[in-house]
Protein backbone atom coordinates (compact mmCIF):
# COMPACT_ATOMS: atom_id res chain seq x y z
CA UNK A 1 0.00 0.00 0.00
CA UNK A 2 1.20 3.54 -1.31
CA UNK A 3 2.50 5.93 1.85
CA UNK A 4 -0.23 7.87 3.04
CA UNK A 5 2.22 11.07 3.34
CA UNK A 6 3.78 10.16 0.04
CA UNK A 7 0.30 10.07 -1.20
CA UNK A 8 -0.30 13.59 0.02
CA UNK A 9 2.36 15.04 -1.22
CA UNK A 10 2.35 13.81 -4.65
CA UNK A 11 -1.19 14.75 -4.81
CA UNK A 12 -0.53 18.09 -3.65
CA UNK A 13 2.29 18.45 -6.17
CA UNK A 14 0.05 17.44 -8.36
CA UNK A 15 -2.81 19.56 -7.83
CA UNK A 16 -1.26 23.21 -7.20
CA UNK A 17 0.77 23.02 -11.28
CA UNK A 18 -2.87 22.43 -12.48
CA UNK A 19 -4.78 24.90 -10.18
CA UNK A 20 -1.75 27.85 -12.25
CA UNK A 21 -2.81 26.50 -15.34
CA UNK A 22 -6.26 26.68 -14.97
CA UNK A 23 -5.81 30.08 -13.89
CA UNK A 24 -3.38 31.01 -16.37
CA UNK A 25 -5.63 29.72 -18.99
CA UNK A 26 -8.87 31.63 -17.12
CA UNK A 27 -7.16 35.48 -17.33
CA UNK A 28 -6.50 34.18 -21.16
CA UNK A 29 -8.83 35.26 -23.79
CA UNK A 30 -9.71 31.77 -25.79
CA UNK A 31 -7.88 31.01 -28.57
CA UNK A 32 -10.62 31.53 -30.75
CA UNK A 33 -10.93 34.95 -29.21
CA UNK A 34 -7.28 35.88 -30.33
CA UNK A 35 -7.44 34.39 -34.02
CA UNK A 36 -6.41 36.12 -36.26
CA UNK A 37 -8.67 38.21 -38.62
CA UNK A 38 -6.39 40.51 -40.66
CA UNK A 39 -2.38 40.83 -40.90
CA UNK A 40 -1.31 44.41 -41.99
CA UNK A 41 1.95 44.96 -43.20
CA UNK A 42 2.96 42.06 -40.79
CA UNK A 43 1.37 43.25 -37.87
CA UNK A 44 -1.72 40.96 -36.72
CA UNK A 45 -5.61 42.12 -35.73
CA UNK A 46 -8.01 39.85 -33.98
CA UNK A 47 -11.09 38.83 -33.31
CA UNK A 48 -10.45 39.82 -29.79
CA UNK A 49 -9.20 43.00 -31.35
CA UNK A 50 -12.44 43.82 -33.16
CA UNK A 51 -14.66 42.77 -29.78
CA UNK A 52 -12.58 45.08 -28.01
CA UNK A 53 -12.71 47.98 -30.63
CA UNK A 54 -16.63 47.42 -30.99
CA UNK A 55 -17.15 47.73 -27.37
CA UNK A 56 -15.14 50.83 -27.34
CA UNK A 57 -17.17 52.41 -30.40
CA UNK A 58 -20.72 51.09 -29.09
CA UNK A 59 -19.39 53.45 -25.61
CA UNK A 60 -18.20 56.14 -27.42
CA UNK A 61 -20.91 56.78 -30.01
CA UNK A 62 -23.68 55.17 -28.11
CA UNK A 63 -23.60 52.99 -31.71
CA UNK A 64 -23.32 49.70 -33.03
CA UNK A 65 -20.97 50.00 -35.84
CA UNK A 66 -21.29 47.18 -38.63
CA UNK A 67 -17.98 44.55 -37.74
CA UNK A 68 -16.44 45.38 -41.40
CA UNK A 69 -16.09 49.02 -40.50
CA UNK A 70 -14.43 48.64 -37.11
CA UNK A 71 -11.87 45.80 -38.91
CA UNK A 72 -11.16 49.12 -41.40
CA UNK A 73 -10.67 51.70 -38.61
CA UNK A 74 -8.15 48.91 -36.69
CA UNK A 75 -6.45 48.23 -40.17
CA UNK A 76 -5.93 52.47 -40.34
CA UNK A 77 -4.55 52.65 -36.97
CA UNK A 78 -1.86 49.78 -37.42
CA UNK A 79 -1.22 51.41 -41.05
CA UNK A 80 -1.25 54.90 -38.92
CA UNK A 81 1.15 53.63 -35.64
CA UNK A 82 3.95 51.76 -38.33
CA UNK A 83 4.43 54.90 -41.09
CA UNK A 84 5.04 57.16 -37.92
CA UNK A 85 7.62 54.89 -36.36
CA UNK A 86 8.86 54.94 -39.83
CA UNK A 87 9.77 58.46 -39.48
CA UNK A 88 10.53 58.08 -35.96
CA UNK A 89 8.09 59.09 -34.25
CA UNK A 90 7.84 56.14 -31.44
CA UNK A 91 5.59 57.49 -28.17
CA UNK A 92 6.45 56.30 -24.62
CA UNK A 93 4.21 54.70 -22.32
CA UNK A 94 4.09 57.72 -20.48
CA UNK A 95 3.14 59.77 -23.12
CA UNK A 96 0.02 57.55 -23.76
CA UNK A 97 -0.71 57.77 -19.94
CA UNK A 98 -0.54 61.54 -20.12
CA UNK A 99 -3.25 61.25 -22.88
CA UNK A 100 -4.91 58.98 -20.87
CA UNK A 101 -4.87 60.86 -17.96
CA UNK A 102 -5.91 64.37 -20.14
CA UNK A 103 -8.82 62.59 -21.31
CA UNK A 104 -10.02 61.64 -17.96
CA UNK A 105 -9.18 64.90 -16.95
CA UNK A 106 -11.42 66.36 -19.10
CA UNK A 107 -14.26 64.05 -18.51
CA UNK A 108 -13.71 64.98 -14.30
CA UNK A 109 -12.15 61.67 -13.67
CA UNK A 110 -8.94 60.33 -12.43
CA UNK A 111 -6.96 57.46 -14.47
CA UNK A 112 -7.59 55.27 -12.29
CA UNK A 113 -11.32 56.49 -12.65
CA UNK A 114 -11.48 56.20 -16.42
CA UNK A 115 -10.14 52.56 -16.23
CA UNK A 116 -12.46 51.67 -13.79
CA UNK A 117 -15.57 53.10 -16.15
CA UNK A 118 -13.98 50.85 -19.01
CA UNK A 119 -13.59 47.65 -17.53
CA UNK A 120 -17.32 47.76 -16.21
CA UNK A 121 -18.18 48.06 -19.56
CA UNK A 122 -15.83 45.27 -21.22
CA UNK A 123 -13.25 47.60 -22.52
CA UNK A 124 -9.88 47.33 -21.54
CA UNK A 125 -8.23 50.80 -20.92
CA UNK A 126 -4.92 48.97 -23.43
CA UNK A 127 -7.70 49.36 -25.63
CA UNK A 128 -8.56 52.92 -25.52
CA UNK A 129 -4.62 53.86 -25.25
CA UNK A 130 -3.88 51.86 -28.82
CA UNK A 131 -6.50 54.36 -29.72
CA UNK A 132 -5.05 57.31 -28.81
CA UNK A 133 -1.44 55.94 -29.48
CA UNK A 134 -2.77 55.97 -33.37
CA UNK A 135 -4.48 59.30 -32.84
CA UNK A 136 -1.28 61.72 -31.25
CA UNK A 137 1.77 59.06 -33.58
CA UNK A 138 -0.47 60.09 -36.98
CA UNK A 139 -0.99 63.93 -35.97
CA UNK A 140 2.74 64.30 -34.82
CA UNK A 141 3.46 62.80 -39.01
CA UNK A 142 1.25 64.67 -40.48
CA UNK A 143 2.21 67.66 -39.12
CA UNK A 144 5.63 67.12 -39.21
CA UNK A 145 5.57 66.09 -42.71
CA UNK A 146 3.18 68.63 -44.24
CA UNK A 147 3.85 71.53 -41.92
CA UNK A 148 4.15 74.25 -44.74
CA UNK A 149 1.23 72.82 -47.11
CA UNK A 150 -1.21 73.32 -43.45
CA UNK A 151 -0.35 76.55 -42.76
CA UNK A 152 -3.15 79.25 -43.64
CA UNK A 153 -2.84 82.33 -45.40
CA UNK A 154 -3.76 85.51 -43.57
CA UNK A 155 -6.02 86.84 -46.69
CA UNK A 156 -7.58 83.34 -46.57
CA UNK A 157 -8.16 84.01 -42.23
CA UNK A 158 -9.75 87.32 -43.26
CA UNK A 159 -11.90 86.40 -45.79
CA UNK A 160 -13.75 83.55 -43.63
CA UNK A 161 -13.58 85.93 -40.41
CA UNK A 162 -15.11 88.90 -42.36
CA UNK A 163 -18.65 88.49 -41.85
CA UNK A 164 -18.18 89.49 -38.05
CA UNK A 165 -17.46 93.13 -38.12
CA UNK A 166 -18.77 94.24 -34.77
CA UNK A 167 -15.93 96.08 -32.66
CA UNK A 168 -15.05 93.27 -30.20
CA UNK A 169 -14.53 91.24 -32.65
CA UNK A 170 -11.83 93.05 -35.11
CA UNK A 171 -9.81 94.35 -31.85
CA UNK A 172 -7.61 91.76 -29.87
CA UNK A 173 -6.62 92.21 -26.61
CA UNK A 174 -3.60 90.97 -24.44
CA UNK A 175 -4.67 91.01 -20.51
CA UNK A 176 -2.46 90.38 -18.00
CA UNK A 177 -4.24 88.99 -14.97
CA UNK A 178 -4.05 87.09 -11.48
CA UNK A 179 -7.09 85.04 -10.10
CA UNK A 180 -7.80 85.05 -6.75
CA UNK A 181 -9.78 82.96 -4.21
CA UNK A 182 -11.27 83.32 -1.25
CA UNK A 183 -11.68 79.48 0.05
CA UNK A 184 -15.00 78.87 1.65
CA UNK A 185 -15.08 75.43 4.04
CA UNK A 186 -16.82 72.53 1.69
CA UNK A 187 -20.49 72.12 3.49
CA UNK A 188 -20.91 75.76 4.64
CA UNK A 189 -24.39 77.10 4.76
CA UNK A 190 -25.53 79.38 1.98
CA UNK A 191 -25.55 82.19 4.75
CA UNK A 192 -22.13 81.60 5.11
CA UNK A 193 -20.88 81.66 1.76
CA UNK A 194 -23.15 84.64 1.64
CA UNK A 195 -21.28 86.71 4.01
CA UNK A 196 -18.27 85.85 2.55
CA UNK A 197 -19.31 86.65 -1.09
CA UNK A 198 -20.05 90.60 0.91
CA UNK A 199 -16.52 90.48 2.22
CA UNK A 200 -14.87 89.67 -1.07
CA UNK A 201 -17.26 92.51 -2.84
CA UNK A 202 -16.07 94.76 -0.18
CA UNK A 203 -12.25 94.25 -0.69
CA UNK A 204 -12.68 94.49 -4.39
CA UNK A 205 -14.12 97.71 -3.77
CA UNK A 206 -10.76 98.79 -2.26
CA UNK A 207 -8.26 97.45 -4.51
CA UNK A 208 -7.31 99.95 -7.14
CA UNK A 209 -4.36 98.52 -8.60
CA UNK A 210 -2.66 94.71 -8.88
CA UNK A 211 -0.26 95.55 -6.18
CA UNK A 212 -3.04 96.21 -3.96
CA UNK A 213 -4.51 93.42 -4.59
CA UNK A 214 -1.08 91.40 -4.30
CA UNK A 215 -0.50 92.83 -0.59
CA UNK A 216 -4.00 92.45 0.34
CA UNK A 217 -4.67 88.78 -0.08
CA UNK A 218 -1.20 87.96 0.88
CA UNK A 219 -2.56 88.88 4.06
CA UNK A 220 -5.21 86.59 3.85
CA UNK A 221 -5.25 83.27 5.50
CA UNK A 222 -7.80 81.60 3.90
CA UNK A 223 -7.22 83.40 0.38
CA UNK A 224 -4.75 83.20 -2.23
CA UNK A 225 -3.69 85.35 -5.31
CA UNK A 226 -1.64 83.79 -7.94
CA UNK A 227 1.11 85.04 -10.02
CA UNK A 228 0.39 86.76 -13.39
CA UNK A 229 -0.73 84.92 -16.54
CA UNK A 230 -0.91 86.50 -19.84
CA UNK A 231 -4.16 85.48 -21.77
CA UNK A 232 -5.43 87.62 -24.95
CA UNK A 233 -9.12 87.84 -26.63
CA UNK A 234 -9.27 84.65 -28.19
CA UNK A 235 -8.17 82.50 -25.25
CA UNK A 236 -10.80 83.79 -22.89
CA UNK A 237 -14.70 82.98 -23.16
CA UNK A 238 -17.03 85.15 -24.63
CA UNK A 239 -18.24 86.19 -21.03
CA UNK A 240 -15.27 86.56 -19.07
CA UNK A 241 -13.98 88.50 -22.00
CA UNK A 242 -17.18 91.05 -21.85
CA UNK A 243 -16.30 91.36 -17.87
CA UNK A 244 -12.63 92.23 -18.46
CA UNK A 245 -13.55 94.73 -21.41
CA UNK A 246 -15.86 96.53 -18.37
CA UNK A 247 -13.45 96.12 -16.02
CA UNK A 248 -10.94 98.96 -15.23
CA UNK A 249 -7.17 98.29 -15.06
CA UNK A 250 -6.32 97.94 -11.55
CA UNK A 251 -9.45 96.49 -10.31
CA UNK A 252 -10.94 93.19 -10.16
CA UNK A 253 -13.77 91.23 -11.89
CA UNK A 254 -17.58 90.98 -9.32
CA UNK A 255 -16.77 88.18 -6.90
CA UNK A 256 -18.51 84.79 -8.07
CA UNK A 257 -19.26 81.68 -6.37
CA UNK A 258 -17.43 78.34 -7.44
CA UNK A 259 -16.51 74.90 -6.12
CA UNK A 260 -12.81 76.53 -5.29
CA UNK A 261 -14.43 79.02 -3.43
CA UNK A 262 -15.10 83.23 -4.10
CA UNK A 263 -13.11 83.69 -7.40
CA UNK A 264 -11.88 87.09 -8.80
CA UNK A 265 -9.13 88.25 -10.97
CA UNK A 266 -7.53 91.27 -10.74
CA UNK A 267 -6.47 92.97 -14.18
CA UNK A 268 -3.04 94.41 -14.12
CA UNK A 269 -3.59 95.25 -18.00
CA UNK A 270 -4.90 95.52 -20.55
CA UNK A 271 -3.46 96.48 -24.11
CA UNK A 272 -4.37 96.05 -27.96
CA UNK A 273 -2.58 92.94 -29.79
CA UNK A 274 -1.95 91.68 -33.15
CA UNK A 275 -2.83 88.44 -31.70
CA UNK A 276 -6.13 86.62 -33.59
CA UNK A 277 -9.49 88.06 -32.83
CA UNK A 278 -11.75 85.52 -31.45
CA UNK A 279 -13.53 85.31 -34.83
CA UNK A 280 -9.90 85.19 -36.74
CA UNK A 281 -9.04 82.66 -33.79
CA UNK A 282 -12.06 80.26 -34.77
CA UNK A 283 -11.71 80.66 -38.75
CA UNK A 284 -8.01 79.81 -38.56
CA UNK A 285 -8.67 76.58 -36.47
CA UNK A 286 -11.20 75.69 -38.88
CA UNK A 287 -9.22 75.99 -42.57
CA UNK A 288 -7.08 74.29 -40.81
CA UNK A 289 -8.72 71.39 -39.77
CA UNK A 290 -10.22 71.19 -43.23
CA UNK A 291 -6.48 71.29 -44.71
CA UNK A 292 -5.42 68.49 -42.50
CA UNK A 293 -8.24 66.35 -42.54
CA UNK A 294 -8.08 66.38 -46.65
CA UNK A 295 -4.10 65.44 -46.07
CA UNK A 296 -4.79 63.14 -43.49
CA UNK A 297 -7.18 61.32 -46.00
CA UNK A 298 -4.89 61.41 -48.92
CA UNK A 299 -2.13 59.87 -47.20
CA UNK A 300 -4.01 57.21 -45.44
CA UNK A 301 -5.37 56.09 -49.05
CA UNK A 302 -1.65 56.36 -50.33
CA UNK A 303 -0.82 54.15 -47.39
CA UNK A 304 -3.60 51.61 -48.07
CA UNK A 305 -2.49 51.31 -51.62
CA UNK A 306 0.44 49.71 -50.99
CA UNK A 307 0.03 48.27 -47.78
CA UNK A 308 0.09 44.31 -47.44
CA UNK A 309 -3.35 43.97 -45.99
CA UNK A 310 -3.96 40.01 -46.07
CA UNK A 311 -7.48 38.75 -44.69
CA UNK A 312 -7.16 35.37 -42.79
CA UNK A 313 -10.89 35.08 -41.97
CA UNK A 314 -14.00 36.67 -42.78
Amino acid sequence: MMNATFLSVFTRRLVLPIVTLLTLFAAMPSARAQAVVVMVNGAPITTYDIEQRSKLVALTTHKTAPRQEVIQQLIDDRLKIIEAKKFGINLTSSDIDSSFASMGQRMGMSPDQLAKVLTAQGVRPETMKLRLQADMAWGALVRGRYKQSLMVGERDVRAAAGGDTSPQETESYEYHLRPVVIFVPRGSSPAVVEQRKKEAELIRSRVQSCAEASTTFKSLRQATIRDTIVKTSADLPANLRQLLDKTPVGQMTPPEVTRQGIEMVALCDRKVTTADTPAKREARDKLFAQKYEAKSKSYLADLRKGAMIEYKQK
